[in-house]
């Protein structure tokens, strides 16, 4: 898909709707983006779980609450213009 914001204007971003069946590879996911956007100096990235029933969203959200997880990034928020958005910011 075409993104028509200037390269330095994009973050990383993980979209989760492909894959929103499947527990583990979920939690693969997450788990990779999030190490690869910690290594690669980004300051924000955007997980999309989607707006749907909530359900994926509250076990991104789970999943980035674990301890060892809240080590990798400052903070987590839910993007108040988009409810099916989650940024996370790194050091």
């Amino acid at each position: 898909m075409f993104d028509p914001r200037p390269e330095e204007a994009r973050m990383m971003s993980l979209d989760l709707h492909p894959i929103f069946r499947n527990n583990r590879d979920i939690e693969l996911a997450l788990r990779q983006f999030l190490f690869r956007a910690n290594n690669s100096g980004e300051t924000v990235v955007e997980i999309i779980p989607g707006k749907g029933s909530g359900r994926l969203k509250e076990r991104v959200l789970a999943f980035l609450d674990q301890k060892h997880i809240r080590k990798l990034y400052v903070r987590r928020e839910v993007d108040s213009g988009n409810t099916g958005r989650v940024l996370v910011h790194f050091r």
